[in-house]
């Protein structure tokens, strides 16, 4: 079970905007349609590569899937598409601890329905799993895990080929192809940064991906880094494949691979190398800290019990001030974000921009399952469930995300968070009277700043109440059944934001 402590979460960095609702920023629909288990291609597994009667002894074809979540009620028929690839190591459940390892995850399930609330197509798609994390070597830990990786960059493109060649053919999605995001959760993560930078197969080609023999990852046998083209053993001795293994079937060839926006929660990015002027953007997640999936340039570990070293990656902390430096962030710099959230940002990130640093004890403090045990494994992983810390960061990253996705996909003219100038308490003469209390308490302002919407939320972010069309320069707040703590009133103005933090005895 994970420790979670927030010392990130100022409570302005949490809160949603309190004004009009605006599609793509809040949740502006209340329902959600869900089609399951969409195919979007067969491609081969190396899953299941063990010899027989335990498994099959060469790559078989396995027919990838998507979940589709759209707003129920939408008339707009070119939306923008999110595809979210989840985490898991590589890995099924079965073999990973448990709690993670399908587009079933209780938390890619939660990320696709806000998206589709905020008006937003999401779909949840796999990709290939299987790599060996307990090989006896470091050199073939390596050499399973970048053709991991490699697999699953070809089959997030093929996932947006096959969106874009349906919105060709008469878009029964409804998407706007030219505004598909890829967001990677954990091991997704690696994936998303990995196919907004890797631009041909010859980029793995450095010296940690290469052995005496040669390059780790061999077009002819695993098909190029689009996954358009075939990948077949044509019988090279040492290789760990039959002759005539295939490794790579084409899908949707004749479309383009590209998409707009990357996300990544959590992940890294396999080589800095990678990193060239003009490459996509990428929105980051991820904790400075993270043990397992290094912020800055570190070593990638087999998850406990095992902690074998595998390779040197890089985080969002070392490849976000990069891909800043050369300038593929602009669109997000010259938006001028100026809310509280992305002021709260840039002062713990080195005043970059498209990187939120969660601080505190847990690599992924985003993430739950739907039970103590959602794939009923006998082994009984005990895994965390839904808790209000995990909408409080689920907030943090729909706010963060929200506006800077406005500015890459030119959803619309006007990509601020509205009423987000953020304004002293001093300056419009707010006061909680009294203040602390064991009781109710009255907000006052200026007769001039006249309060338009009150938010209370607690130290973990969790709005706590909401009070709308105030319209006036004094309200009581109720109590209620409001623990003793500290908390904020978060107040909207014409004119900006106010914070006031309240103790209640």
């Amino acid at each position: 079970m994970k420790h979670l402590k927030l010392l990130l979460l100022l409570t302005v960095a949490v809160t949603a905007s309190l004004s009009a609702q605006r599609r793509y920023f809040d949740e502006v629909f209340s329902n959600v349609s869900v089609s399951p288990d969409i195919a979007y291609a067969i491609n081969a597994t190396v899953l299941y590569l063990a010899a027989p009667p335990n498994g099959y002894g060469q790559a078989i074809p396995e027919t990838l899937r998507f979940d589709l979540y759209s707003p129920e009620g939408d008339v707009e028929t070119a939306r923008p598409l999110v595809i979210i690839l989840h985490t898991g190591n590589f890995l099924p459940p079965q073999v990973n601890g448990g709690c993670t390892g399908t587009r079933k995850d209780a938390d890619d399930v939660a990320i696709a329905t806000r998206l589709a609330k905020m008006g937003y197509v999401a779909a949840v798609a796999d990709y290939r799993l299987g790599w060996n994390p307990i090989a006896s070597t470091q050199t073939e830990r390596v050499y399973t895990l970048i053709n991991a990786a490699y697999r699953g960059v070809q089959d997030s493109r093929a996932c947006i080929r096959y969106f874009k060649k349906d919105a060709a053919n008469g878009n029964s999605y409804k998407i706007d192809p030219s505004k598909i995001t890829l967001w990677g959760i954990g091991t997704g993560g690696y994936i998303s940064t990995a196919s907004a930078t890797l631009d041909t197969i010859t980029d793995t080609y450095i010296p940690k991906f290469v052995t005496p023999l040669g390059p780790m990852v061999l077009e002819f046998l695993s098909g190029n880094i689009n996954g358009t083209s075939y990948g077949v053993n044509p019988g090279v001795p040492g290789l760990p494949y039959p002759a005539g293994d295939t490794l790579c079937y084409p899908n949707h060839v004749g479309y383009s691979s590209d998409f707009a926006l990357a996300v990544n929660l959590g992940g890294a990015l396999g080589d800095t190398s990678w990193v060239e002027a003009g490459e996509t953007p990428i929105i980051s997640f991820h904790n400075p800290t993270d043990p397992y999936a290094p912020c800055g340039n570190g070593i990638v570990l087999v998850p406990p019990p095992v902690n074998l070293p595998v390779v040197e990656v890089s985080g969002s902390c070392s490849f976000q001030q990069i891909i800043n430096d050369y300038g593929n962030q602009n669109v997000m710099v010259n938006a001028n974000l100026t809310d509280a959230l992305s002021t709260k940002a840039r002062s713990l990130n080195g005043n970059i921009e498209g990187f939120y640093p969660f601080l505190g004890n847990d690599s992924s403090p985003w993430a739950f399952s739907s039970s103590a045990n959602p794939y009923n494994l006998s082994t009984s992983p005990n895994c965390e469930t839904l808790a209000a810390t995990h909408t409080a960061y689920m907030d943090t990253i729909m706010r963060y995300f929200a506006p800077r996705a406005c500015a890459v996909l030119g959803l619309t003219s006007d990509c601020q968070l509205v009423n987000t100038k953020e304004l002293s308490t001093g300056e419009v003469g707010m006061t909680a009277v009294p203040n602390p209390t064991a009781g109710d308490f009255t907000l006052r302002t200026a007769d001039r700043f006249e309060m338009q919407n009150i938010e209370i939320v607690d130290l973990a972010g969790r709005r706590c109440a909401t009070y709308l069309h105030v319209n006036a320069n004094q309200f009581e707040v109720k109590r209620n059944n409001l623990a003793a703590g500290v908390y904020f009133a978060r107040v909207t103005f014409k004119e900006g934001v106010v914070t006031q933090k309240i103790i209640l005895n």
